[in-house]
């Protein structure tokens, strides 16, 4: 029974294996045409798809993968030798096989299908390949036109999660020839006999991105293209190519200290050569060290034998072959280079820690005090974590810290090692705190200006007064009569009583007159016209007043204050004014109207000093029924300035400009003679505040008792 579901078995798979490679390759055949290869591959059945295809430069191969395939060859090469072509290998996995064209340098190529069979044609020239048929004719021979040049059609930088830089080129087909090199500490890719778009043609600054790549740069350079790829710090590079999209990948790498080199840009020993057969690998280690004349010391457990053969290989990197080799690692101390197998070395670093630990577990504590100059006791506790085991960083498990407040002293209790920590990190940190003196010069000038003119006309006939008759005739015996209001017509008329005090008012019929300016009245000339018996008067009075002034207030604030300490100086006053309360009475509360400067200066190691400051300038301003209106100007904000530098803050520059008119309507448009019948002002203030900044460091006495 066990033999013959062995053979049904069998069969099931052969079945199987028959069901999935619907396709095989048969034959493969190669021929040289000038500088072109033709490959010819035959296959069982025609192909129903182009394989998928993709190139590498490094080293130069081309690589075509075909699903469903299998190697029915019997061959795992193919020796071609012709041109740049040497060898085909063939790799069959399951549910495909994979053919890789072996070349001496990067070359483009091209396929076409043609019953049974697949043609490659690989351009020795190094220019774009063209496709043939079996026959060896270009495909289409009739229907082919001059080719436009190819563009490079995107080129962009992506950020991979390890902090890796990527380039990416789409490039315009798989058939590019693309050289890449090393130049100095930067990256070099041309790419054969294409164009680029102007939008292309630029520098890319990456640099924001975190990864070792800064900028990549793209040019035309004849009939090629270079893009030139600029890392920084210690990186590792690779390049690959999937169909029409090459990659450029830059990787950062962690520097190891126990090592001779950092990164892949190369190995900086001088270039020597050695080759020996089974020779003891600590004479081996002994040539290293004087080819590269430094001391090397090798641990006993270091033996065996080595079978090296090296040509033109830096020395350094002669001997991190050799490690590698024997299992071998290395510690570096100053100039002496100690060598000897990678796990007795981790054990014995292992060991000391250990024995370091147990002698601070075994070691007798012992206690010293330390009196404080600068820093207060309380505080500088806080720098061991005294009172959070869990923030302990300084002392050991059995150390203990204590102050005295009162002389302040800090007492520490640990073992002999961990105190002299404490003692120099104390000299390093209980120092003199520099202090900052901030002198501020708040500046407000203003230039005021007004005028107002103005005038009073007015009209009196006095003729009923003496028996004559008042007014003016109209017709008959209709007359009429003209003042400034309807009081003034009844006195003149003998309808209203005549008192000095109201008759010349009442008379106005133009009541204009200028405004005063700052509570002082205009100034004014009046006129009268009337007739010889002075019993008809015509009044006249012009007013004017003009105002101007200039004035500076200059407030000067200053203020001392330790390095990364906020300090606040005011002055000014406190306006009361009346609130309703919800009982219904009234409270008295105050208001702020005052000078003020809030400043924390930081100084930095090259001796500026950073400030951030908050200045007020606040003053009473007009009456409301609310209470009085303040006034405010405030500057806020963080300045960089030089030790004793001044620095201008900031400036409000205000303008005000206003013409006000009141007139008769109609009268008053009159041209010239309009004057008499309107009132004019003019306005013209300016404001201007700015705000100077001076800070000065300067070295503080003891603050530890304060």
């Amino acid at each position: 029974m066990s033999i013959k579901y062995f053979f049904l078995g069998l069969m099931f798979l052969s079945s199987f294996v028959h069901a999935q490679s619907a396709n095989t390759i048969e034959s493969i055949t190669a021929n040289q045409q000038g500088a072109n290869i033709i490959v010819k591959i035959n296959f069982k059945s025609p192909l129903v798809k182009p394989p998928v295809a993709f190139s590498i430069t490094n080293p130069a191969r081309i690589s075509l993968d075909f699903a469903n395939t299998s190697n029915g060859t019997g061959k795992n090469t193919v020796d071609i030798g012709l041109g740049e072509v040497r060898s085909i290998n063939l790799i069959e996995v399951p549910e495909r096989s994979r053919m890789v064209f072996n070349l001496n340098r990067s070359l483009n190529y091209a396929t076409f299908i043609e019953g049974n069979a697949l043609i490659v044609t690989i351009d020795g020239s190094g220019g774009l390949a063209t496709p043939v048929n079996a026959s060896g004719l270009p495909v289409n021979t009739k229907e082919v036109v001059q080719p436009v040049k190819q563009l490079l059609r995107d080129i962009d930088f992506r950020l991979g999660v390890a902090g890796d830089g990527r380039v990416v080129v789409d490039l315009p087909s798989n058939q590019v020839a693309i050289d890449a090199k090393l130049q100095g500490q930067a990256i070099v890719v041309d790419f054969m006999k294409v164009g680029i778009p102007d939008v292309l043609r630029r520098t890319l600054d990456v640099s924001d991105y975190g990864s070792p790549v800064q900028k990549v740069t793209t040019i035309r350079q004849g009939e090629n293209v270079r893009m030139l790829i600029e890392p920084k710090g210690l990186w590792e590079h690779s390049i690959y190519q999937s169909d029409s999209q090459l990659v450029i990948e830059v990787k950062p790498i962690k520097e190891d200290p126990n090592k001779l080199t950092q990164g892949t840009q190369g190995y900086k020993g001088d270039r020597f050569g050695m080759n020996f057969q089974d020779v003891d690998v600590r004479a081996v280690l002994q040539i290293l060290a004087e080819q590269g004349n430094v001391n090397i010391i090798a641990n006993d457990s270091v033996s065996g034998n080595i079978t090296i053969r090296l040509i033109d290989t830096p020395w350094d990197q002669a001997l991190d072959i050799v490690m590698q080799m024997k299992g071998l690692d290395m510690r570096k101390n100053g100039n002496v280079i100690l060598i000897g197998p990678k796990d007795e070395l981790l054990t014995k670093e292992k060991l000391e820690l250990e024995q370091k630990a147990a002698i601070a577990e075994l070691e007798p504590l012992k206690t010293e005090s330390f009196q404080l100059k600068y820093q207060k006791a309380d505080t500088f506790k806080k720098l061991f974590g005294a009172e959070d085991t869990t923030t302990n960083r300084i002392l050991s498990k059995r150390g203990s810290v204590m102050t005295e407040p009162r002389t302040n002293q800090l007492f520490v209790t640990d073992i002999a090692a961990k105190i002299e920590e404490v003692r120099k990190l104390i000299q390093k940190t209980d120092i003199a705190t520099k202090q900052v003196v901030i002198e501020a010069r708040i500046v407000e000038a203003d230039n005021k200006f007004s005028r107002n003119l103005g005038a009073k006309l007015g009209f009196a006939d006095l003729r009923g007064l003496s028996g004559g008759d008042t007014g003016f005739q109209i017709s008959g015996n209709q007359r009429a009569a003209i003042t400034g209001n309807y009081l003034g017509v009844g006195e003149q008329t003998g309808q209203a009583k005549i008192t000095e005090k109201s008759y010349i008012p009442n008379t106005q019929f133009v009541n204009l007159p200028a405004a005063g300016i700052g509570g002082l009245d205009a100034g004014s000339l009046a006129v009268s016209l009337f007739s010889a018996a002075a019993n008809r008067f015509l009044n006249l009075e012009l007013s004017a007043l003009e105002a101007d002034g200039d004035g500076k207030i200059i407030s000067s604030p200053r203020v001392v204050t330790a390095d990364q300490t906020p300090a606040h100086i005011e002055q000014g006053q406190e306006i009361p004014y009346q609130i309703a309360t919800l009982s219904g009475a009234t409270a008295i509360y105050f208001r702020k109207a005052t000078l003020s400067l809030d400043v924390t200066p930081q100084i930095t190691p090259d001796g500026t000093i950073i400030l951030a400051v908050d200045v007020h300038k606040d003053s009473r301003g007009e009456e409301t029924r609310g209470g009085p209106v303040i006034n405010t100007k405030q500057v806020k904000t963080n300045v960089l300035v030089e030790n004793g530098g001044t620095v201008v803050l900031g400036g409000i520059y205000t303008q005000e400009e206003r013409a006000d008119v009141t007139k008769v309507p109609f009268l008053g448009d009159i041209p010239l003679f309009g004057n008499l019948f309107k009132s004019t002002g003019k306005t013209n203030n300016k404001t201007e505040l700015l705000i100077f900044i001076t800070p000065k460091v300067q070295l503080t006495g003891t603050f530890a008792n304060q």
